[in-house]
């Protein structure tokens, strides 16, 4: 029975959604987001707030800032209330209302930045305007997850052994590229202990992370505006790129089966949907993606058809009926569906 002082203790790391009666595939889904934080970005806050303790840079005279899409911001704000921390998240007008309103409640500051910059989009206004915080108040200690070593090193320690202990036989692990801390850890795991583990990376249509050109994005957390500086694209064996359209048809498949997930998951088991279809690595094989998030916060959007309707179209979901072709880094495929995923 577990008991606990502080929620940043407790962590759920070896659950899986078996999806082949959902996706006539073997995947298996790890779900992250059962923590008093919600989402896997626990395991960074954890690792870069305890860095910074360790090396005394932070102290109770210091006020965190960070910026955050939403996950990232909760997971602070939770161990900055429960450590005696002020915490102020910079977001962005895309953070969902129900992560600004967590943040809140637990004590933190938001910081809202409703104008992007006209180059890197809200993730170079949002830096700016940490940077700027920092240099007026020298109270301000600014974790950094986009260049921060310990975010990719807490999944290094963490996810990657997990998965390894409950797949021995993995064959391929898909996982979502937002600041890439995930993935790069994951990867530099499985690398360095010499598993031959074939690491796919799903990012977002619209994201510059892999090279691809810069577009409008609804849907907070995979993806950005502005190349990561952690990633290393030597770890990566191929990249998948979803459509906000796909990741809100997968979400609502998902959903008809019982399973409420957020926008990044949906956008990682339509990525690792495609790639397997796209790739015969027959029946035996076996497949893990890295769910980051639960579907409560999505509420007002990506499960909201209103929400949906107006940013794209009154057919993202009636006229669909199959995720669409895409692209993988370097498959094509023309394969039927194998389940029609169509909505009312």
């Amino acid at each position: 029975m577990p008991v606990i002082t502080s929620p940043q203790d407790f962590t759920v790391d070896d659950l899986y959604v078996d999806l082949r009666p959902v996706l006539s595939e073997r995947l298996y889904l790890k779900c992250e987001g059962f923590n008093f934080a919600g989402s896997i970005k626990l395991k960074a806050a954890v690792a870069m707030v305890e860095a910074a303790e360790k090396s005394g840079r932070l102290t109770h005279d210091s006020v965190l800032v960070e910026s955050s899409s939403g996950n990232l911001g909760i997971a602070l704000s939770m161990i900055a209330a429960n450590k005696g921390y002020r915490f102020v998240c910079v977001t962005d007008t895309r953070c969902n209302l129900a992560a600004r309103q967590a943040m809140e409640s637990l004590g933190s500051q938001v910081h809202l930045i409703a104008d992007p910059d006209p180059d890197g989009g809200f993730l170079r206004a949002r830096i700016d305007c940490v940077r700027a915080m920092c240099a007026a108040d020298s109270n301000y200690v600014w974790l950094n997850q986009y260049t921060n070593a310990d975010n990719w090193r807490a999944h290094f320690a963490t996810t990657g052994p997990a998965v390894a202990r409950d797949f021995p036989d993995l064959d391929v692990l898909f996982v979502g590229a937002g600041t890439t801390g995930t993935l790069m850890g994951c990867a530099r795991y499985f690398r360095d202990t010499g598993r031959p583990v074939r690491v796919v990376a799903v990012d977002t249509v619209g994201s510059v992370t892999f090279g691809g050109q810069p577009g409008v994005r609804m849907i907070p957390g995979l993806g950005a505006s502005v190349r990561p500086q952690l990633l290393d694209e030597g770890y990566v064996d191929d990249v998948v790129m979803v459509s906000e359209a796909d990741a809100i048809r997968c979400c609502h498949v998902l959903a008809r089966e019982g399973f409420l997930f957020g926008g990044s998951t949906g956008t990682i088991v339509a990525g690792a949907w495609r790639w397997l279809g796209a790739h015969a690595l027959g029946p035996n094989a076996t497949a893990v993606a890295i769910a980051p998030d639960l579907g409560e916060r999505y509420l007002d959007s990506v499960y909201q058809r209103t929400w949906l309707r107006d940013r794209y179209g009154a057919g993202v979901l009636a006229s669909a009926g199959e995720l669409s072709a895409g692209s993988a880094r370097d498959v094509q495929t023309d394969r039927q569906p194998r389940r029609d995923w169509s909505f009312p």
